[in-house]
Order: C-alpha cells, then sequence, then structure tokens
C-alpha cells in the first residue's frame, strides 16, 4: 500500500482533469458534465480506498479514548531545506473524513448542476480545481504547502462566483475576495512569526514546541516586540488572534460573516453546494488542525469571550433567518447556525485538559467526535438543500419564496419527501445525522462551559422553527395557482440527490461508521 504515493494521485488527478476539461468542454453540451463527473469520481474510488486500508487501531499509546492516532500513507521528501520545508503530506481520522466529505460533495455538486450554459468547460475545471486544493489542504502536514492549496481554493471560488453568479455577483465575489484575502494575510503573518521562533512550519513539530511552552516564551525575545507588549504572554495572545482571524473568516464565525449570505445566494447553486459543503470546513479544520494545537494557551485563555462569540453565531444566524423570506438567505444563514455549533464544540475543547500519553482526555475526545461527526453530515445536509434549491431554479417557475407559494407537497411529492428529509436532518430530528453530532456536542460543552451549552440551545429552538416554516409555507396548504404547473423531480433528479438522503439515514442510525475514524487525534 505503501509502495505508491496514493495521497499525492488522489490530489493531483483533479487537476489534470481540470485541464481535460478545460480544453474538451468549450462548447456547451451534456457531454462536458458527465467527463467533469468522471474526473472527479476517480480520486474520490481512491479516497475510498485509502479509507478501506486505514488502521484505525493504530496509536501511538495504549489505546482508549484518550489515545493519539498515528498518521497513515505518509508521504515526506525534502523541498526547501533552508526553510525547513517538507513536502510532507498523510492522514488521520480527520483528515480522512473530510477527505471523503470532499470527494462526495464535489461529484455531487457536479451531478447536480444546471443551467451552465457558458463556459461550461471552465466551470467545471474550476471545480475539479478546487478538489485538488481540498485534498492538498486535507492531508498536509507543513504549513508551507498547506497555505498553497488554501489559497488555491479561494481562486476559483471566487471566479464561480463572479463569472457565473447572479444579478449582484460583482459585489458578492468582491466581498469574498477582500474578506478571505484580509484573512489569509493576518494567518500567513501569525504563522510566519511563529515559524521565527520555532523554525519550522511542520505541524507536529508545532504542537510539540507548544506543549513544551517554548513558542510563547520564545516570541518577544526572538521577535524584539517586547517594547509593545508586556510579555511574551501578551505578545502570543496577539499572534493568536491574528491566526485566529484568519480561520474564523473562513468559517465564519460573527461578526466576520456578513459576506457569506450574499456570496451564497449570488453563486450558482451547485457552487454554493461546494462553498458550504468543504470550503467552510476549511476553517473548521485549520482551527483543530493548526490553531488549537499551537496556540491551546492562548486559546483557553481566551475561551470565554470565544465562547461568546460562538453564541452569537448560532442564536443571532437563526434570528435573521427568521426574518428571511427568500429560500436561499434562509439556508445562508441555517449555515452559519450549524457551523456555530461546530465553534462552540471548538472552543470548548481549548478547555480540555491533555489526555494520557499525548492524546485527548476521555470526555475532551467526545467533543472532538461532536465536532467532526457535525462538520461531516453539516456537508452533506447543506449541499443537499442547496441541490434541492438548484432543482427548483431549474423550473419555469423559479425558487419559491415564503410568500409565493403553498401546497407543493401534492403537486411535487417526491420532491417534499426528499427535502423534507435534507430539513428534518438539518433541525437535528433524532434518526438522521444531523442530531448525533450536535448531541455530542451539546454534552461535551456541558462539562466545560455549561452557560454556553444553554445559550446555544436557545438557537435549536430557533432553527426548528424557521425550517418548520420553510415546509408550511412551501410545501403545505392550498396550491398557489401560479404553480400548477410546477414539475416533480425527474428521474435522473432522484438520482443524483438519492445518495444523500442515503446517507442521512445511514449516519443518524449508525455514526459508528464516521466516528470509528475520527475518535483518534492526537492534534489538541
Amino acid at each position: 500500500m505503501n509502495t505508491l504515493p496514493w495521497i499525492t494521485l488522489m490530489t493531483f488527478l483533479p487537476l489534470g482533469g481540470a485541464v481535460a476539461i478545460a480544453v474538451l468542454g468549450r462548447k456547451p453540451s451534456g457531454g462536458t458534465r458527465h467527463l467533469a463527473f468522471v474526473f472527479s469520481l476517480i480520486p474520490g474510488l481512491l479516497a475510498l480506498m485509502l479509507a478501506s486500508k486505514y488502521e484505525q487501531a493504530v496509536l501511538s499509546g495504549t489505546g482508549g479514548a484518550g489515545a493519539a492516532a498515528v498518521m497513515q500513507f505518509v508521504e515526506r521528501h525534502s523541498w526547501i531545506p533552508t526553510l525547513g520545508v517538507d513536502y510532507h503530506v498523510a492522514l488521520d481520522g480527520l483528515g480522512l473524513s473530510m477527505v471523503l466529505l470532499t470527494s462526495f460533495v464535489i461529484p455531487f455538486a457536479i451531478a447536480a448542476t444546471r443551467g451552465i450554459d457558458k463556459g461550461q468547460g471552465a466551470y467545471f475545471a474550476m471545480l475539479l480545481t478546487i478538489q485538488a486544493a481540498l485534498y492538498g489542504a486535507f492531508t498536509s502536514m507543513n504549513f508551507f504547502h498547506w497555505f498553497i492549496f488554501w489559497e488555491l481554493s479561494l481562486i476559483p471560488a471566487y471566479f464561480l462566483v463572479r463569472i457565473w453568479g447572479g444579478t449582484d455577483r460583482k459585489r458578492a465575489a468582491n466581498q469574498f475576495f477582500v474578506y478571505t484575502m484580509v484573512g489569509s494575510i493576518t494567518l500567513l503573518l501569525a504563522m510566519v512569526a511563529v515559524f521565527l521562533v520555532s523554525g519550522s512550519f511542520d505541524f507536529a513539530t508545532l504542537a510539540t514546541s507548544a506543549k513544551e511552552g517554548s513558542i510563547t516564551r520564545n516570541l518577544g525575545s526572538k521577535l524584539g516586540w517586547l517594547s509593545a507588549f508586556s510579555d511574551g504572554k501578551g505578545l502570543g495572545v496577539f499572534v493568536f488572534c491574528l491566526a485566529l482571524l484568519g480561520f474564523a473568516i473562513k468559517v465564519p464565525l460573527f461578526p466576520f460573516h456578513t459576506w457569506l449570505p450574499l456570496a451564497y445566494t449570488q453563486a450558482p447553486p451547485s457552487t454554493t453546494m461546494v462553498l458550504t459543503g468543504v470550503l467552510s470546513k476549511l476553517g473548521l479544520y485549520g482551527m483543530l488542525r493548526i490553531l488549537l494545537p499551537v496556540f491551546k494557551e492562548q486559546a483557553a485563555e481566551l475561551a470565554t469571550p470565544l465562547l461568546c462569540l460562538a453564541c452569537a453565531t448560532v442564536v443571532l444566524s437563526t434570528l435573521a433567518a427568521l426574518a428571511q423570506k427568500d429560500l436561499k438567505t434562509i439556508l445562508a444563514y441555517s449555515s452559519i447556525n450549524h457551523l456555530g455549533y461546530c465553534l462552540l464544540g471548538i472552543f470548548a475543547l481549548a478547555l480540555a485538559p491533555q489526555g494520557a500519553g499525548g492524546g485527548m482526555h476521555d470526555s475532551a475526545a467526545l467533543l472532538f467526535n461532536g465536532v467532526s461527526l457535525q462538520m461531516f453530515n453539516h456537508g452533506i445536509i447543506a449541499s443537499a438543500l442547496f441541490c434541492f434549491v438548484g432543482f427548483l431554479e431549474s423550473r419555469p417557475q423559479g425558487c419559491p419564496n415564503l410568500e409565493n407559494s403553498g401546497g407543493l407537497r401534492g403537486q411535487a411529492p417526491v420532491l417534499a419527501g426528499f427535502m423534507g428529509v435534507a430539513l428534518f436532518a438539518s433541525l437535528g430530528l433524532p434518526g438522521l445525522s444531523g442530531f448525533v453530532g450536535e448531541f455530542l456536542i451539546f454534552k461535551g460543552t456541558f462539562g466545560y462551559a455549561a452557560w454556553a451549552a444553554v445559550l446555544c440551545a436557545a438557537g435549536l429552538l430557533l432553527s426548528a422553527l424557521f425550517h418548520l416554516n420553510i415546509l408550511q409555507k412551501i410545501f403545505c396548504g392550498p396550491l398557489n395557482a401560479s404553480w400548477s404547473q410546477f414539475s416533480d423531480l425527474t428521474t435522473e433528479e432522484r438520482i443524483t440527490v438519492a445518495p444523500a438522503i442515503v446517507l442521512l439515514f445511514l449516519l443518524g442510525f449508525w455514526p459508528q461508521l464516521l466516528v470509528a475514524l475520527t475518535r483518534y487525534f492526537g492534534g489538541v
């Protein structure tokens, strides 16, 4: 299994597909989408092969929830020795779960694409480029080339919104670009400061140095910034805040969320599927892989204000969703709400003590599993909901809002049933995938910050209100006369969305399928 560079092949195959699609897909045709789907599926099959070969019992300690995972499928080659940069890729349970999510969402988005009449080849080539960038980011173990893939994912996302978006696409793309570039700059500055102190970009080396306290201790003396701070501790908090901003914008965390609703509503639905399904997970993944391991001390010190921001993200986004009438805008704020639960879990995890053997304390492992499940499940649920939005927009009547529709359950029963499952999964109904991750996050948070869990519980209630409001206003009641010719899902559309619906049930009843991968993580 280790004789071939499987991770490298998986990462760069979509780039080869992107080049082929850009050359072959210049003329609009259904075949372009089908070819792009095949190119996205091949590295996904490699990801499934890696998952089948992943050894869950390979631990650095004696086992149990507190043991740390050993990286697998490691590829490491010297790249830029003068900077201490290696080409270093590997997988543990967290990275593998995100690779699998990418392998599902990108082909799902390509299969669900409708209404792209111009530049099909370029459109699908950019989606494949994002797939390669995500694989690279989720497998990189060195900040230098992790940051390259991080930036690579932003460039095609900008053009997907800017070229193929709605009437206000220019403003949406510009906001997205400015916000994410500011975050990238502050993140880069923070990690350069850490490099100047530690002499390394390697994630494992940085985590070890952080546990020993050498990064915080040496920041002031090696950077010469002590005149601006009382001690190295204060400087460590400042550098932590710079890094946090980069990830907070990406997720996003309140109040850095204002770019998201416009970008999600103006982007083509298949692009929004990718933005919310996997690109938003880059910020959460970065917090788990980089921010907490390197800045655990600073995160614990600022845990209370960070938890307050997480609570604001959860509650205020649901209030904003309740005030909307446009379906896409409601779902955009719903995405912020569900990502807020992940932020709640991550900031509560900052308060957790270190477990034996370098891993996590048992209760912290429970919290980590909840965040991992919520990240994966939200990716499936949110991409499915925006897939339905795309199907609705492809109808002559367009996408309904909460004021001009009603009674579509009788007119389109399959659509009502499938979309109803996704909405119930989104509101956290037991038996569907959305419930398990939220339950574990709240259970784990109660152990470290019960007040934050209680405040965020209001978000659960408000979330149920706007999800049920969607079902009532669009699918129930008398049929609006203007929707009398509305057509139900076609056979192709049913086949496209069926795998997501199956996963919503499968992970709701069998979450261990994913927990078995993510339960061991040595980074926090």
